[in-house]
């Protein structure tokens, strides 16, 4: 019976370990993406977190169903055409450039944190990342089953004592004039939230499925991972909707928030985003490396290599512009990837069982 809680547990783990990044560590995501709309996101928070566990467990059906063991399988199965190609191919590219950007910004961050050089840093990084991922699904386990106990240690300690040291200090009258008229739909921008992040880990939860044998244990993992991710979107825009409109002046405003309880709190969340980004590389690397093992037959731990080694040179000339011109493509390509996904599940529901 342990064992089988243990086994929820981690593929919880997995699912926030992938899903959260430094973005929404930091506070940045849910600030852009929920805070700035007002006391509403609070319900669109929940609706995110419910939309997780429908498209997560429709795509652990067909994963399961079809045997799959790669992302790009899985698009090749619910849009076998050109458009299907085309969404393998970006998603690939994205995840090569995501890993990239955060080799850069982990060596800017451990440079700044400790001194030492960020080349030292950036390669302090692929060292740590190649140990786990040479572990191969048990690394990816491993090394979230650490971090998200320590991300959700940390954003409860900070809210407990904000809870208990500063609710006097609260005026919601004030907070809720405070909020200026956002142009956008929060609706639009939750979907759109949810829908990327449901394709971010599309890449993890696929090959996990075939690695666990279990639909049960992988439908409650995601379960159990979706409402502790949802329980922590809610605490961290409790944490900044309170601290409106200071927080928007902040690239990193749960920095902000935390700063009011000393050196050793703000540490520790220096120290959670790092371990986000680094949770956040293993799980890229691990994507792509299982789709290039399965579609062209080159071992798992050679595609690792392969991989790093393409996205370090990367990583050192940045790619910051080209991150921003392809995130409003790939938020595109996650809404139509989720109703690919719908679609696929109405039509072949009876055979999915």
């Amino acid at each position: 019976m342990l064992k089988y809680f243990s086994k929820i547990f981690q593929i919880a783990a997995v699912f926030i370990g992938t899903i959260v990044g430094a973005g929404l560590a930091s506070g940045q995501e849910i600030t852009h993406f929920f805070t700035s709309f007002g006391p509403l996101s609070f319900i669109f928070i929940v609706l995110c977190g419910i939309f997780y566990i429908i498209i997560t467990s429709i795509i652990i059906k067909i994963s399961s169903h079809k045997n799959l063991n790669s992302y790009s399988d899985f698009i090749n199965v619910i849009s076998p055409n050109f458009f299907g190609k085309i969404t393998g191919v970006t998603m690939t590219f994205y995840l090569i450039s995501s890993a990239s950007i955060i080799l850069a910004g982990s060596g800017a961050l451990i440079h700044q944190f400790s001194g030492i050089p960020k080349i030292v840093g950036t390669f302090l990084m692929i060292a740590i990342a190649i140990f786990f991922l040479y572990r191969g699904t048990e690394g990816l386990i491993e090394i979230n089953s650490f971090i998200v106990p320590t991300l959700i240690f940390t954003i409860v300690t900070i809210t407990g004592l904000y809870l208990f040291l500063c609710m006097d200090t609260i005026d919601f009258t004030q907070i809720l004039g405070s909020f200026a008229k956002k142009e956008g739909n929060l609706a639009i921008s939750t979907i759109l939230y949810a829908g990327y992040n449901v394709f971010c880990c599309c890449g993890v939860l696929v090959p996990l499925c075939t690695s666990v044998k279990n639909n049960k244990i992988m439908k409650k993992g995601v379960i159990v991972g979706a409402v502790g991710l949802t329980l922590l979107s809610l605490m961290i825009n409790f944490l900044l909707t309170v601290n409106v409109p200071y927080i928007f002046e902040y690239e990193v405003p749960l920095l902000f928030v935390s700063k009011r309880f000393g050196t050793i709190i703000q540490a520790l969340l220096l120290i959670v985003i790092l371990m986000e980004m680094f949770s956040t590389e293993v799980s890229d690397v691990y994507s792509i490396s299982r789709t290039l093992e399965h579609t062209f037959k080159i071992p798992f731990k050679k595609s690792v290599i392969l991989v790093l080694l393409i996205a370090f040179p990367i990583s050192l000339i940045g790619f910051g512009k080209l991150i921003s011109t392809l995130y409003p493509i790939f938020g595109m390509l996650s809404l139509i990837f989720v109703f690919c996904c719908v679609k696929y599940y109405i039509k072949n529901k009876n055979n999915l069982k």
